[in-house]
């Protein structure tokens, strides 16, 4: 008999490629992790630590939709590599990093622009941009068994068939074993961690109907509707 005094909420889950469902705990986002996207964001990647920000576990959605947020006329794309934690801990060593890693997936970090910009010139944290709802749609999971560790890559987004994004995983700024680190000595990172491992540059609106397609090479793609 259950304690609870109310239901117990859903566990968020994401498919794996080749069957089985991975249980999400937490989602971590990097900010600015690429050098491109850092400028076009007015920032100088070489004076700036790594910073991270949390959207929630149920933000991420595998459905293929992305249904057109609320209270906005700016939302943009952000296409990302999702890293995922089969284990953790604190102050992981960024050589065993690593071997914390289940696997990798296709992600987008959708962002109410005008929001956040909003939420920046008053100092305000960023989630009423970030973490809404459906706002990190994800593909299936793709197991370090089957793809290895990705280290380099090239990375395509298109909207409606026009390349919006282009990248190579290579150009990441802090590269995922860092990134693992790095939190590890904020947090205690635990299985069912995701990180999303920043965006290259080029990111920009969408709009209710367009077709968004994200490759990434050793992953495959990723199609989502904005609807």
């Amino acid at each position: 008999m259950s304690d609870l005094v109310i239901a117990a909420p859903d566990t968020v889950t994401i498919p794996v490629a080749g069957g089985g469902l991975f249980p999400v705990r937490r989602v971590y986002c990097i900010g600015r992790n690429y050098a491109a996207h850092a400028v076009e964001m007015g920032h100088d990647p070489d004076k700036e630590p790594p910073f991270f920000f949390q959207k929630n576990p149920d933000n991420l959605d595998a459905s293929g939709e992305f249904p057109y947020p609320s209270h906005t006329s700016d939302v943009h794309h952000e296409a990302e590599v999702a890293v995922m934690l089969k284990s953790g801990g604190t102050n992981i060593p960024v050589a065993r990093a690593l071997d914390h890693v289940f696997g990798y997936a296709l992600s987008l970090d959708m962002t109410r622009r005008d929001l956040q910009g909003e939420a920046k010139k008053m100092g305000r944290p960023w989630e009423i941009g970030k973490a809404f709802e459906r706002s990190a749609p994800v593909g299936p999971i793709h197991r370090v068994e089957e793809v290895g560790h990705l280290s380099e890559g090239k990375m395509t987004f298109t909207v409606n068939g026009e390349l919006r994004q282009e990248g190579d995983l290579n150009q990441m700024i802090w590269k995922v074993p860092e990134m693992i680190s790095y939190l590890s000595e904020y947090f205690e990172l635990k299985p069912g961690d995701v990180i999303l491992s920043g965006t290259p540059a080029g990111v920009n609106a969408v709009v209710t109907g367009d077709i968004m397609v994200l490759e990434v090479e050793g992953l495959g793609s990723m199609t989502v509707k904005v609807v």
